[in-house]
């Protein structure tokens, strides 16, 4: 794993300066610590960080083909390189290396823009072509590598593995994006295409942009979707035993390592499924890894226990304590824009605690997304049904009458918090599905922000980031489109660029066997009744699963990666959370209404109200705006110049 930048002059050839590009590379030294390179020629300047993975003793970057003009830097690995150079080689090109890097310039050279449909695995990369002068930028089909890029005021493109790089590069400006804010504060991070800043955008995944000389560049261009595709089935059994083989197969290449391999391993059915795939082809017992936690609620490392004795594996763990809290500052320096996903907490202590014995972790992450195992897919479904029974002409005034009326019990048992199902009720189908899986409701979010922030956002709602997607969505029935939903939004935004972020800060490299894309074509066109079942998530990927893990395992009740926050805030945690919304940087940036805020904590703290997400994305909002802006005091009104 590694980490990339460039600089590319659209128009002039002035020389790059080596200094510059050598600090937007060296800032992302975490992601390569075995090493880097720089390339420079006229209007033209790449550079890299290594992390050895592969052919370790050779394979630097950036990497050339045989005549020098065509030359790449690349973050990732493509698993099926060995029968691509095969395949390239008949057609004359030339190796001298025997890593995975090299295939991507001789593909470049023999099929242009459509290499990336040869390419299995994961990466982001940066290819310069001098002979077409045009550069080439592209991400992998379900975005586990991040790719961010921005074009400056004077005609120069720069693109990086990481923000904080092209924030090295004093013209690229620091100037926050009001829907940006809109869109974190709902979603708890930031959707691709757009960031926290104005000028930089994500490369989305499954998207290439091609930028030439002397022309100004295009939109991205998407080389992939998630099919949804029906294929037929000879039965339900035959099914699960072709999707066990296929994980098997997708763990199986992605065990190919010239460094010490281990797996994450939770003790829930994603991550067990990976174990026991890797156990069965594994000459040496697999490293693992867990996270515990002192609350029972959240504790899964029993489980975790549980198969880790069943495959004999070398397994270590870790606990996570309230003291962790203290990470905050640093998860928002790691994450260069505003996420409040609290469970990057424990995901860095399992990183952490992996790299003091693996280079290369497996995880079980997509599994979740593909195989509809979140309980809000189960409700949504339900709610469906009843949806379809009345017109939202009559759903809205009815349903919405008594979503307003109906009081918020956070405190009470499950069956009797029926507000959000009512305010879903009087909903359409996407805006529905919003309101479940939002941080923050419409009208917290109105009272949350200040008037000129809402005059900034204008008629702008985050909703619009699924309607977008939904609009593209090649399935027509309802649990395949918000599966859908969520691998375009949830997953690259938060999930992986969570696991991103925090392996690379210790130099680790995360695989995902489940997002093998293969693997999610093919779990894409099962029908949706073999992925969720009498109320069931992942019902046909359980079966399959039921020689090779516990009942306990398959069938408990999910529980997540997730932290204790609401008794946190409620503890010792509580005074940072006081002073977070007493900052200055808060006062003075003029986005926040802050004595709705402090209302949030007072009536958390009475343990009248769970406001824990709300108050944790205020507390990294707060330690973003302390430590990745300049001027901390940005006006709205700035803004919007």
């Amino acid at each position: 794993m590694c980490a990339i930048a460039g600089i590319f002059d659209l128009y002039r050839q002035p020389d790059i300066d080596a200094g510059l590009l050598q600090r937007m590379t060296d800032i992302q030294a975490h992601r390569g610590p075995d090493g880097s390179g720089m390339h420079r020629e006229p209007g033209v300047g790449l550079g890299h960080r290594r992390l050895a993975i592969i052919d370790v003793k050779s394979g630097q970057q950036p990497l050339f083909n045989e005549d020098q003009t065509v030359v790449v830097v690349y973050n990732g690995e493509i698993y099926n390189f060995p029968a691509l150079r095969r395949e390239l080689e008949q057609f004359g090109h030339i190796f001298r290396t025997h890593c995975d890097t090299e295939v991507i310039v001789h593909a470049w050279e023999q099929w242009g823009e459509r290499c990336v449909q040869h390419f299995r695995g994961m990466f982001a990369f940066g290819l310069w072509d001098r002979k077409q002068q045009a550069l080439f930028l592209a991400r992998d089909r379900l975005g586990v590598k991040p790719l961010h890029y921005a074009l400056l005021d004077d005609g120069q493109l720069v693109f990086a593995s990481e923000m904080k790089a092209l924030l090295a590069h004093s013209r690229v400006r620091r100037e926050l994006d009001p829907l940006a804010v809109e869109d974190y504060f709902a979603y708890g991070y930031i959707p691709e295409p757009r960031t926290i800043f104005r000028q930089i955008r994500k490369l989305e995944p499954g998207h290439t942009l091609l930028v030439r000389k002397g022309s100004s560049p295009g939109l991205p261009k998407r080389y992939w979707d998630v099919p949804f595709k029906p294929h037929r089935l000879v039965s339900p059994e035959h099914a699960a035993d072709e999707l066990v083989a296929r994980l098997r197969e997708a763990v199986s290449i992605r065990m190919v390592a010239e460094v010490p391999l281990g797996a994450f391993l939770s003790g829930g059915v994603d991550s067990s499924a990976v174990v026991a795939m890797m156990a069965q082809q594994s000459a040496r017992p697999v490293n693992t890894c867990s996270i515990a936690f002192g609350d029972a609620r959240f504790d899964e490392s029993p489980y975790a226990q549980m198969v880790a004795e069943r495959y004999q594996t070398n397994h270590h763990g870790a606990r996570v304590e309230q003291h962790d809290a203290d990470l905050i500052d640093q998860l928002a320096c790691l994450y260069d824009e505003p996420f409040a996903d609290s469970s990057a907490l424990p995901t860095y202590r399992l990183c952490e605690l992996a790299r003091q014995r693996v280079t290369v972790a497996l995880s079980g992450d997509g599994g979740d997304e593909n195989l509809a195992g979140y309980r809000r897919y189960r409700r949504h479904l339900h709610e469906e049904r009843l949806r379809s029974m009345l017109p939202l002409s009559l759903r809205k005034p009815v349903f919405g009458a008594l979503g307003r009326i109906y009081p918020k019990a956070d405190w009470a048992p499950r069956p009797l918090r029926a507000k959000t199902a009512l305010q879903g009720l009087a909903r359409d189908s996407v805006a529905a599905y919003f309101h479940g899986v939002s941080l923050m409701g419409d009208q917290m979010r109105a009272k949350l922000f200040s008037p000129s922030l809402r005059r900034n956002i204008g008629q702008y709602r985050a909703v619009e980031v699924l309607r977008r997607h939904a609009a593209a969505c090649p399935a027509d029935d309802a649990l395949s489109q918000v599966q859908y939903l969520d691998l375009k939004t949830y997953l690259p935004g938060d999930i992986l660029t969570k696991v991103d972020r925090a392996s690379m800060a210790h130099g680790l490299e995360v695989r995902v066997p489940l997002l093998d894309h293969q693997l999610v074509e093919w779990i894409s066109g099962l029908p949706p009744s073999l992925k969720l079942q009498r109320g069931v998530g992942k019902y046909l990927f359980k079966k399959g699963l039921e020689p090779y893990l516990p009942r306990e395992i398959l069938h408990r009740d999910k529980m997540g990666f997730s932290v204790p926050l609401a008794d946190w805030f409620r503890g010792p945690a509580g005074p940072r959370l006081q002073r977070c919304l007493n900052s200055p940087v808060l006062a003075d940036c003029g986005l926040f209404d802050l004595p709705y805020a402090r209302e949030l904590l007072s009536q958390h703290q009475s343990g009248r109200r769970d406001h824990s997400a709300p108050l944790w994305s205020l507390m990294m909002f707060e330690s973003f705006l302390r430590q990745m802006l300049d001027e901390p005091r940005l006006s709205t009104e700035r803004q919007a110049a």
